[in-house]
């Protein structure tokens, strides 16, 4: 318990510049508090204590603003970045090195039944304000852009963006951890290529024009 605890705070001084110290990451970042009464949470559900595992899951909501079900499974050194609204199902499943940022929701469709969520591999990012929903595959080393709307499986990686969202490989070129902003957008480029496209033809154009 204590070395995932050590993990967990390691993961955050690491990736989060603003973080000072151990203790201040104990006691005032949000993400840390709902990872670690999500794990209590787990345990009282995993002994068939429900209702404790629910009201610890429920509390911890109201101090947080984060809700992860206590069905959640959840692998080692997660980052939950600031935290408010963020909402992970029962089903959920994420591997280890993830980080999510506010307003991520992992959820379902409302038409699945039996496992109705997401499940997300490792060294996942999952931007602000970001939907996954279903019980749809994210693979391992994806980003998903700030805003996205993921209904489909996405590959390993793979850069997600737009709603609903798009893959947009990057070519081999290494993406940064926690960059939301430098992500292309895939109908963005289709754009460009059909505008070069129409310059050249209406170039093709006058110039046979000039000819006649």
């Amino acid at each position: 318990m204590f070395d995932r605890i050590k993990e967990d705070i390691a993961v955050i001084k690491d990736k989060d510049p603003a973080a000072r110290s151990s203790v201040e990451v104990m006691l005032l970042y949000n993400g840390f508090k709902a990872v670690r009464i999500y794990r209590r949470a787990n345990w009282f559900l995993k002994h068939n204590m429900r209702f404790i595992a629910r009201w610890l899951s429920q509390r911890c909501v109201r101090r947080t603003n984060i809700e992860i079900h206590p069905g959640a499974t959840i692998g080692r050194r997660l980052f939950i970045d600031h935290g408010t609204g963020v909402v992970i199902g029962e089903t959920t499943i994420i591997g280890d090195d993830c980080t999510i940022y506010q307003g991520v929701t992992l959820g379902g469709t409302g038409k699945d039944k039996g496992k109705r969520h997401p499940t997300l591999g490792n060294n996942v990012m999952v931007g602000a304000g970001a939907k996954v929903l279903g019980p749809i595959t994210v693979g391992n080393d994806v980003r998903i852009a700030a805003g996205a709307v993921v209904l489909n499986d996405i590959p390993d990686g793979c850069t997600a963006v737009g709603v609903p969202a798009r893959i947009a490989r990057r070519n081999g070129a290494k993406i940064m951890d926690m960059d939301q902003v430098h992500i292309p957008d895939p109908v963005s480029q289709e754009l460009c290529r059909l505008e070069a496209r129409i310059d050249k033809l209406e170039g093709l154009l006058s110039s046979e024009e000039n000819r006649k």
